[in-house]
């Protein structure tokens, strides 16, 4: 699941949570959108922490260790 599908989830919720005011019987309207509202979130949550997991980089290799030519002058 994408981040726009996770928004649009807790779009939807949202919605129907605050903004609907009719009933269906056997449905309760409200709960189906804290519902949506909380699979968006968890799913926004999951998708952050995975994208942010790929943009961590790995340190780059360590720079190669240089020994002093050590020469005895006579």
């Amino acid at each position: 699941m994408g981040m726009g599908w996770c928004i649009a989830l807790i779009a939807a919720g949202g919605i129907l949570t605050f903004a609907v005011d009719w009933h269906m019987q056997g449905i309760n309207v409200t709960l189906v959108g804290l519902i949506l509202m909380a699979a968006g979130v968890l799913g926004l949550c999951a998708y952050v922490s995975i994208f942010k997991r790929r943009r961590v980089q790995p340190p780059p290799p360590a720079a190669p260790v240089v020994e002093e030519d050590h020469r005895f002058v006579r």
